[in-house]
């Protein structure tokens, strides 16, 4: 059974930062790709970053390319997101999920397990 689990959700001065863990289990790590996914209220589930387990090649939307970071260690089986000057706008839900098909990495509909989420306010 594959369980995501995120933490480190929090709230924070725009500029400011936190960083996002999701650790995983119940799947095979070294065939895999993880992605970070936000919602804010009223808004669709949006691609934040991804990366792919086994060569740790990452992948960003434009708007947090070069302010996120997202990284994976082997050894603890977790995924994590770095925010860096973080703005008003990133305020969501934040989600991992585990990607299962060959699509794209920023359709949300090609991952099948998803964490319960952790929330990040960003205030002005």
């Amino acid at each position: 059974q594959v369980l995501l689990v995120e933490s480190g959700g929090g709230s924070v001065q725009a500029g400011g930062s936190l960083r996002l863990s999701c650790v995983a289990s119940g799947f095979t790590f070294s065939n895999s790709a993880m992605g970070w996914f936000r919602q804010a209220p009223g808004k669709e589930r949006e691609f934040v970053a991804a990366i792919i387990w086994a060569t740790a090649s990452a992948y960003y939307s434009d708007s947090t390319k070069g302010r996120f970071t997202v990284s994976r260690d082997n050894a603890k089986n977790t995924v994590s997101l770095q925010m860096n000057s973080l703005k008003p706008e990133d305020t969501a839900v934040y989600y991992c999920a585990r990607k299962y098909s060959s699509g794209s990495y920023s359709n949300p509909h090609n991952y099948n397990s998803w964490g319960q989420g952790t929330q990040v306010t960003v205030s002005s």
